[in-house]
């Protein structure tokens, strides 16, 4: 059974995603919060196996929502519910450790597979994602454990969880600049030309299975 927690301040929608849910076998709701600070306090209450939150939400939205279960239950998966479909929102969901992005567009089938899927440790975006956020994760021309150093990969992983220059900078006792260095050489070795492009590898090297859209 996959234990749900729904997130989404629209009361009719939560509603009826609810009931979407509970009528497909092996799914069960065990929670549902009106807002993204609430989200966290349930995720952390209940232990849900993959929380659903939608991306516009009051307290805290889907983003902030995602980082703060991600560090407080590091096992639960992250679905988001978006109706934004330009690559920066994917990328943020991304970076802040989601594992699925559905667009509010998208039918049922596509929901329900994202959390199941998700729920079995696998990254699953929808069938609808731009091409080139798809290429970019997908993108296999370098192993990146293979031309980079120990504090390089640091760097990487760091900025996959999300983190600033200025965090990753306390956590590995660099200064910001150093860390803004390492990023360059990092996509310099990468043949990177864009952070977006970074964020993507730094996000793929942390995903251990990637599922394609069927």
């Amino acid at each position: 059974m996959i234990r749900i927690l729904l997130a989404d301040d629209h009361a009719l929608y939560r509603d009826g995603l609810k009931i979407l849910l509970e009528q497909r076998e092996g799914l069960a709701v065990i929670g549902e919060a009106t807002d993204g600070g609430e989200a966290v306090r349930m995720a952390e209450e209940l232990r849900p196996d993959v929380c659903v939150l939608d991306m516009s939400m009051q307290v805290l939205n889907g983003i902030d929502a995602t980082r703060e279960i991600r560090k407080r239950v590091p096992d639960a998966k992250i679905v988001l519910l978006s109706m934004h479909e330009e690559e920066a929102y994917i990328l943020a969901a991304l970076k802040v450790g989601a594992s699925g992005y559905v667009f509010k567009t998208q039918t049922d089938r596509d929901l329900i597979h994202t959390i199941e899927m998700v729920a079995k440790g696998a990254f699953y975006l929808g069938p609808n994602i731009p091409h080139s956020v798809i290429d970019a994760l997908t993108h296999n021309t370098t192993q990146v454990n293979d031309v980079l150093t120990e504090r390089e990969l640091q760097v990487v992983k760091l900025i996959g969880d999300g983190m600033s220059y200025r965090e990753i900078a306390g956590i590995l006792g660099l200064s910001p600049k150093t860390v803004e260095s390492h990023r360059g050489r990092i996509m310099q070795k990468l043949k990177l030309e864009q952070t977006t492009q970074l964020i993507c590898y730094a996000v793929r090297a942390q995903i251990s299975k990637i599922m394609p859209a069927r």
